[in-house]
């Protein structure tokens, strides 16, 4: 079926029907910009039925997009809902933005380190895959803290503050929303072209000018293939270069958590705990090494080492937590839980994870892990408790002996542990001879 026509840059445009262009992409063919635009625009104006976009969601997934197909695709989504002004705003505003991961505290973290350092940051955060725990429900420990802000209310913290923490607009870029749900119900998820145009849509939407991708890989996140996640590194920088913005990414590991906790209360216990210039040695690594890229983008350091010695003082001089108090309060939450760690709620049982022989952890599933912890603390509304998760985790290549434990186990409820534990005991496997550490980070794009 062939539509009506219209004029684009001074010529007549066919409007193509659904069919041809699922067709054309199915066959490799590279869609035009207009043909882009109407893609986009029939996917708002919900002319493209269901059926139809999910065939065409998957015939991109096996045959992809060039950057100058995803570059105009992305502008276009981000175009499909309202697009932040931050210009008042003088200092440089760059994002950060994570694929996801278990134990991934840096946002919140990183946050306030960019603001003390003189980057804004509008961090307005989406839906995380389902084993994730989000930054939300760990913020949520913090009582009274509201991370739903009207689009103006942002505007104005961050000109104020330097930073938030925000669930993202149901006005910013609404055909991704749509799109993203789509993929999720047809398994198109993977998608490298679409997962670069929803990142980059979404991240310019909000102000941003430039932006840090951690984009990791491995059984704690959902991009399991190395070379699969050093692909969608390189193309989110690609794609940002060509539209005129800065961007740099981190292919990190993921294949066991993140810091020593996983759970919405203990792992905020970490990252506020970080922000006091404590916490596990391979959060601080992969914090420090995210705000040096960071900084180096916003312009404010011009080298690697100069980089590094911003972001470390700011979190020696208490400079990166006191913007996150600040935050905190902006947001309705109750900072007596920053100075004070006896605030969280606390677990009624702890009990450890014993060994069940000597050895070395050789390897940890961390989305397993997430799963248990995850069966311990979500309630019946589909609330986490934020006092249960498990902590002090030994990682890859720690020596343990039988019945010392693997991790602590904090929960409220008897009738859910069995279940958790299976999930727990099964993330563990011990080795008679010391593995090799991953290496956290695995490749820098820029």
């Amino acid at each position: 079926m062939i539509m009506k026509k219209e004029i684009v840059s001074g010529r007549k445009f066919i409007k193509p029907s659904f069919s041809y262009l699922i067709e054309k992409k199915r066959d490799g063919g590279e869609f035009t910009d207009e043909e882009i635009r109407f893609v986009v625009d029939s996917i708002f104006d919900e002319e493209m039925p269901d059926f139809q976009m999910s065939a065409l969601a998957m015939a991109i997934f096996f045959q992809g997009m060039s950057a100058q197909e995803t570059a105009v695709f992305a502008e276009e989504v981000m175009l499909s809902g309202e697009v932040v002004d931050l210009s008042k705003i003088s200092k440089p505003k760059i994002d950060k933005y994570s694929t996801g991961g278990v134990g991934d505290k840096t946002s919140i973290v990183l946050a306030p380190i960019a603001a003390a350092c003189g980057v804004v940051m509008p961090c307005m955060k989406g839906l995380e895959e389902d084993f994730v725990i989000s930054d939300f429900d760990k913020l949520s420990s913090i009582k009274g803290f509201n991370s739903t802000l009207p689009l103006k209310d942002m505007v104005k913290q961050l000109e104020k503050i330097g930073c938030v923490i925000c669930s993202q607009s149901e006005f910013i870029t609404p055909v991704d929303t749509r799109l993203y749900e789509m993929r999720k119900k047809t398994g198109t998820i993977p998608s490298i072209p679409l997962i670069t145009a929803s990142v980059l849509s979404k991240k310019l939407a909000e102000g941003a000018e430039g932006l840090v991708v951690d984009v990791k890989w491995g059984n704690g996140a959902y991009i399991r293939d190395l070379e699969q996640a050093k692909q969608l590194a390189r193309s989110i920088t690609r794609v940002g270069r060509s539209m005129n913005r800065r961007c740099v990414a981190l292919v990190t590991d993921m294949n066991q958590p993140l810091g020593d906790c996983v759970g919405t209360g203990l792992e905020l216990q970490e990252a506020i705990q970080l922000l006091q210039g404590q916490g596990p040695e391979d959060l601080k690594e992969l914090v420090l090494k995210l705000g040096m890229e960071i900084v180096r983008l916003a312009g404010v350091a011009g080298s690697t080492l100069s980089a590094k010695q911003i972001v470390q003082k700011v979190l020696k001089n208490g400079a990166a937590l006191a913007i996150f108090k600040d935050m905190i309060k902006a947001q309705g939450g109750d900072t007596s839980f920053i100075d004070d760690p006896d605030s969280f709620p606390k677990a009624k049982y702890i009990r450890k994870l014993p060994a069940p022989k000597r050895g070395y952890v050789h390897t940890i599933n961390a989305g397993m892990i997430a799963r248990g912890v995850q069966i311990l603390a979500t309630n019946k509304k589909g609330v986490m408790d934020p006092a249960v998760g498990v902590s002090e985790i030994h990682k890859v290549g720690t020596q343990v002996k039988q019945g010392e434990p693997l991790m602590m186990i904090h929960y409220n409820d008897e009738s859910l542990l069995e279940p958790a534990l299976e999930y727990l005991r099964s993330a563990y496997r011990l080795a008679p001879k010391r593995p090799t550490p991953p290496q956290l980070v695995v490749e820098r794009v820029a």
